[in-house]
């Protein structure tokens, strides 16, 4: 059945539709190549054997209209390659072409002519004489925008003339047609060109010469030629000076400001008020200010157009006669600007007209908001300005809002410590619909906040952290969902400047984790780079520890390690960012290493933005102190050259590879110091920043010790006073012991001197000094805790040297004595021991002290105070047991008086003993 079913029968074919049949001949037909016959196609053909003059002299004699156009708008090219021949041969073409031309030929003459003038293709002295005549004749053209163009072309071409060409070429002609013979239009020219050729001249010329034809021409029949006029009077007042016009010009501007036409009068106040710098005070007081204030009394009743013209020129005109007004003349003009602030608004819920003129009126306001903050003094702008100001940044027109925002951040500079009274209007232009509001808003939003949150130490300000923060973060969803790429760009890289503004934990809480989203999800590479930037801005700038590792660790997981390899591909241009922001030190601690292991990333694209990276990397690198890092950058170049397969890769790295050879060697000297430099001063900041939050957290924790343990302080103070009355007690107790023993031993060695006999007294004074020695080396080497120990052996030295050097027995009968100050010596080391046990059984109750007091960083303080009063308290009695020490030696020198009577019994007992055997016998000891 199938195959039944898929046959086709010829019959079926051949009865077909006749329409298709008729469409598939149609197909068949010849299709013509070209719109243009075949003697159009000669006429437009050119020999190709001719050269560029010859083609153009050609085409303009006998070509077509778009053939001449092309060849006239090619002509400042002609010029360049042959000056000479395009001028002999070309222009008079072209001059005779422009006979009876038509308008596309004439602009396109008018545009040529004039880029030879302005960009000095030519020598003007050469070849004036040929263009101005061509300017000057069809500068009358019958056609209104013919003869416009012919004449802006001289207007910006007489900048370019020497004077002598313009007064001969060009105001000779001028006097003739600004007779009243010609027509208004040729009227209007010469009042334009008298404005621009009056910067050319001297005072004396402009006086003499152009300002009679001025005047001439302000009384005009014609109110466009007043008009005209009177707006042109400003550049020859320049001219002339402020003598001149004082005398010959101001008065016929006032006789202007009171003309019937409405234009004229407008053209008048304008003038006036750009020539004020001009005026002395009584010309202001006589003149200026009555025009003023009876220009504002009409403009309200007037049309609308000279409402414009004075809300654009109000903030300057307050500020230029803000000396001369009285209070009344400054409440009127203040008034008059919150009327012009409202006009077009009707009061039943804020609709506009939709009226142009009311809208740009509103606009100007705005634009002169800041002036009229610094009229109006700051002290009464709550009073005074502050509802128009509301009112302008809730307009109901976009461009009014615009305007607003693009005037905030000039407003709130001038407000200073009142910056808190546009909280609101802040958060209204933050939160307005309209992109173009928020782009005019963000051009200047570093400088806003900046103004905002510097004052932000009242309470006040910073109870209004939370709406501000809301704000600034639901402008940038706004704008971030829009295809408006370039806005958010812009206000990503504004946002940097919070990380100087906002605290450290509030940006990291709220922005930091919004910008990583953008830099995460955004697709847009000029957006993701601005996040990045923005994002290491934060990171830089915070200063708590833990937050630039969480946001460190976040950029190594999710981009460097992520499973996209879009996210690591963005983890490269961070780290190409953070070259720029981090110093060297902190780059190769953090991002080098997580760089370079993307050499193993399985996408060729990662490895290819690496090479492209890697002579970036190798710049941050500085030898000795890198050298790990560089044999870990050049294994990495090692294994692209050696393992890679990508052919893009490899001719990558091979051009990597020649740029790392010529690093060192193509960097000017001055360029690298500069940037070490620039190095250092990072290296500072940052190292500032960890030693700020070292001292933060330090104060951090000294407030909360204060402030929870008042009481366990005053308890541990109470504890330290009892110990130290303690130690002092048994430390005298010990002291009255070892006083105590040394009596008793002096005076032992004192009986058994008695019946010796003195023999050399030098060994006994080297013995005496080594024991001072050694006795003062043990003092200086001891301990607090030892003070007792070391003031008992000073006094057991004293009184020893005392007993021996009173002395006069034999060396036999001392060696004796010697024994027993052994004895005693042993005797004393025992007591020492026992009161060095004292103490060491008094160290664990000192042990349990420090243990109960080891909780807080205060009581520490404490203790020790309390272990230098000891000090101090051990340290008084020392003092006291040298005075001791003074009155027992003034004793020893009594007994030692009393010891030489009794030399002479001693003598007498040793002749009548016949001692000589035993005195040999104890020298030989």
């Amino acid at each position: 059945m199938l195959p039944g079913r898929m046959a086709l029968s010829p019959a079926g074919v051949l009865c077909g539709p006749l329409e298709e049949l008729q469409e598939l001949a149609f197909i068949e037909r010849p299709i013509r190549r070209s719109l243009k016959t075949a003697e159009e196609i000669d006429q437009l053909t050119v020999d190709e054997d001719l050269n560029d003059i010859e083609r153009a002299v050609y085409l303009l004699s006998v070509g077509q209209e778009v053939q001449r156009v092309s060849v006239i708008s090619n002509l400042p090219s002609l010029v360049r390659q042959n000056p000479a021949e395009t001028f002999r041969r070309v222009v008079p073409k072209v001059r005779e072409v422009l006979n009876g031309a038509g308008a596309e030929i004439q602009l396109a003459a008018a545009a040529s002519f004039l880029t030879i003038l302005q960009d000095d293709i030519i020598l003007i002295h050469t070849h004036t004489y040929s263009i101005l005549k061509i300017v000057l004749l069809h500068l009358n053209h019958r056609d209104t925008v013919v003869s416009t163009a012919w004449l802006e072309t001289l207007l910006l071409a007489i900048n370019a003339l020497p004077k002598e060409t313009i007064k001969q070429e060009v105001l000779n002609p001028l006097l003739h047609q600004s007779q009243l013979s010609h027509a208004p239009q040729a009227r209007l020219a010469s009042c334009r060109i008298l404005g621009k050729v009056a910067c050319k001249f001297d005072s004396y010329i402009v006086k003499k010469e152009l300002l009679p034809l001025a005047r001439s021409l302000c009384q005009d029949p014609e109110f466009e030629v007043r008009a005209c006029m009177c707006r042109q009077l400003e550049s020859i007042a320049r001219a002339t000076g402020v003598d001149d016009t004082r005398a010959e010009l101001l008065p016929d501007l006032v006789e202007l400001a009171g003309d019937e036409d409405s234009s004229v009068r407008l053209a008048a106040f304008d003038t006036i008020i750009n020539l004020m710098e001009m005026m002395d005070s009584d010309d202001q007081l006589h003149i200026v200010i009555p025009l003023v204030m009876a220009v504002c009394e009409a403009s309200l009743q007037e049309d609308e157009a000279i409402m414009a013209s004075l809300s654009f020129q109000f903030g300057k005109l307050c500020n230029e006669l803000a000396g001369s007004l009285s209070d009344e003349q400054k409440s009127h003009l203040l008034q008059t600007f919150k009327e012009l602030c409202t006009t077009g608004l009707q009061t039943d819920g804020n609709q506009t007209d939709s009226n142009n003129e009311s809208t740009l009126i509103r606009c100007n306001c705005c634009y002169n908001l800041p002036a009229m903050v610094v009229f109006a003094d700051t002290a009464h702008f709550l009073s005074e300005l502050y509802p128009s100001f509301s009112s302008l940044c809730s307009d109901p027109e976009v461009c009014v809002r615009r305007s607003a925002a693009a005037s905030f951040h000039q407003v709130v500079k001038l407000l200073g410590s009142k910056v808190q009274l546009l909280h609101k209007e802040l958060l209204c232009l933050l939160q307005d619909d309209a992109l173009e509001v928020l782009d005019a808003l963000m051009t200047h939003v570093e400088e806003t906040l900046e103004a905002v949150l510097s004052r932000g130490e009242n309470q006040s300000l910073d109870n209004k952290f939370p709406d501000l923060m809301a704000g600034l973060l639901l402008a940038e969803q706004k704008i971030g969902r829009s295809l408006r790429w370039r806005l958010h760009e812009k206000l990503l890289q504004r946002y940097s400047c919070l990380a100087r503004l906002l605290p450290g934990e509030l940006l990291h809480q709220s922005f930091s984790p919004r910008i990583f989203i953008i830099l995460t999800t955004n697709k847009v590479l000029p957006v993701q780079k601005a996040a990045a930037r923005t994002f290491c801005t934060f990171l830089r700038y915070n200063r708590k520890q833990e937050q630039r590792q969480e946001m460190m660790g976040r950029l190594i997981q999710d981009l460097a390690q992520g499973r996209s390899y879009w996210n690591r591909l963005r983890f490269l241009d961070v780290c190409e960012t953070a070259t720029e922001i981090f110093s060297r030190k902190y780059f190769n601690k953090h991002f080098l290493i997580p760089a370079l292991e993307l050499v193993h990333d399985p996408v060729a694209n990662v490895r290819y933005k690496l090479c492209q990276l890697l002579p970036r990397l190798r710049s941050s690198l500085r030898l000795p102190a890198d050298k790990q890092l560089l044999q870990k950058l050049d294994f990495c170049v090692q294994k692209l050259l050696c393992k890679e397969k990508d052919k893009d890769v490899v001719a990558m790295i091979r051009k990597t590879v020649l740029e790392l050879d010529k690093l060192d060697l193509s960097e000017p000297f001055h360029k690298r110091q500069e940037r070490d430099l620039l190095d250092q001063k990072k290296e500072k900041e940052e190292t500032l920043l960890l030693e700020m939050e070292q001292l933060e957290r330090q104060q951090n924790e000294g407030k909360l010790n204060s402030d929870k343990h008042p009481e366990r302080k005053r308890r541990d103070s109470k504890t330290s006073l009892s110990a130290t009355k303690s130690m002092s007690v048994s430390s005298s107790a010990g002291a009255s012991s070892s006083y105590g023993k040394e009596m008793r031993k002096a005076k032992l060695s004192r009986s058994r001197s008695l019946t010796s006999q003195p023999t050399t007294s030098k060994p006994v004074t080297s013995d005496r000094s080594l024991k001072v020695k050694e006795l003062s080396s043990a003092s200086a080497s001891g301990k607090a805790s030892m003070l007792t120990s070391k003031d008992d052996s000073l006094r057991t030295a004293h009184f020893s040297m005392g007993a021996q050097s009173a002395s006069s027995m034999p060396v036999l009968i001392r060696s004796n004595t010697t024994s027993l100050l052994d004895r005693a010596s042993t005797l004393d080391q025992r007591d020492h021991r026992t009161s060095t046990l004292e103490q060491r059984d008094h160290r664990p109750n000192t042990l349990d002290y420090r243990t109960g007091n080891m909780d807080h960083r205060n009581n520490i303080m404490d203790h020790r105070t309390s272990t230098l009063d000891q000090r101090d308290h051990r340290t008084s009695t020392l003092e006291q047991r040298d005075h001791r020490t003074s009155t027992l030696d003034q004793r020893s020198k009594t007994m030692d008086r009393r010891c030489s009577m009794k030399e002479g019994q001693s003598r007498k007992l040793s002749i009548n003993r016949k001692s000589n055997s035993f005195s040999v016998q104890s020298g030989r000891d």
